[in-house]
């Protein structure tokens, strides 16, 4: 009897997909671009750092942001060792209105211009409502929330026409799960944000868009799964997604092919959202 393997993920899902000038000439900014490890020896890719590799493996020029400077420096190492790409490290809050005008001011000077922006900011605190507290929930809400609105705030008016802007969302806040309240509220709340944002950006011919990832093996998700071993269990194709998947949704959103899209939710969970 002939066993059967499973199937080879694409090499979109791998990280091996070659880019194709989908970003030529563009200047990003990604917040959030640097990789939290939570002491994995053998971390997987994050988020915010596959998203800026692959926006430079398309041609974009990169401005790599995180609360911790080598964090970002990380990524554009990346960016120039693997990619042959440009990019910049920042450091900065984006909690913290001053840090945001600083940082979009730098990105702006260093890239000469900015067309896209990715906020990629994320923590959750607590467990359950008794085992939240009030500067847990007040923390991933400036976090998860704040940074998000100052970063629109701030950016959309520095763009031109055929600008974008990205927030990175999850399923969390469209189905019960992560039993962290604070988590599924704050990303409940981006959706609205998301809506205000896309009616102010279109008079400039900017487009605001989210994308809404699932269960996605990075380190934070690893971590998860070993306090909640049967939470992949229920996954619609047997695995998790991987952040070069959130990436190429986000670059998608980020390109002149979503150049008609814009206030849309782009779930990239599996279908984990619908069950």
């Amino acid at each position: 009897m002939t066993q059967t393997s499973e199937p080879r993920p694409p090499r979109t899902a791998t990280g091996e997909a070659p880019g194709l000038g989908r970003l030529a000439g563009r200047r990003v900014l990604v917040v959030g671009a640097g990789r939290e490890t939570y002491g994995k020896t053998d971390p997987p890719v994050g988020n915010g750092q596959a998203t800026s590799r692959l926006a430079a493996r398309e041609g974009a020029a990169v401005a790599c942001a995180d609360l911790r400077r080598e964090r970002a420096q990380e990524v554009v190492d990346e960016i120039v060792g693997l990619e042959k790409g440009h990019a910049i490290a920042i450091a900065a809050d984006a909690s913290q209105e001053r840090d945001v005008e600083r940082m979009l001011a730098t990105a702006r000077r260093e890239l000469g211009g900015l067309d896209g922006l990715v906020c990629n900011l994320g923590i959750g605190r607590g467990m359950g409502l008794a085992g939240t507290t009030v500067e847990d929930w007040d923390l991933v809400m400036a976090t998860n929330v704040r940074s998000h609105f100052l970063c629109l705030k701030h950016a959309l008016p520095l763009m031109p026409p055929g600008g974008a802007a990205v927030l990175v969302s999850s399923v969390a806040g469209h189905r019960a799960g992560s039993r962290i309240p604070s988590y599924d509220a704050s990303k409940a709340a981006l959706s609205g944000l998301l809506r205000h944002a896309m009616r102010e950006a279109m008079p400039r011919g900017v487009r605001v868009n989210a994308v809404v990832p699932g269960l996605i093996d990075t380190s934070l998700g690893r971590m998860a799964s070993e306090g909640r071993p049967g939470r992949t269990r229920i996954l619609p194709f047997g695995r998790q997604g991987t952040a070069w998947e959130v990436a190429h949704a986000v670059v998608f959103l980020l390109s002149d092919e979503a150049s008609y899209v814009s206030g849309h939710e782009l779930f990239v969970d599996g279908g984990l959202g619908r069950m």
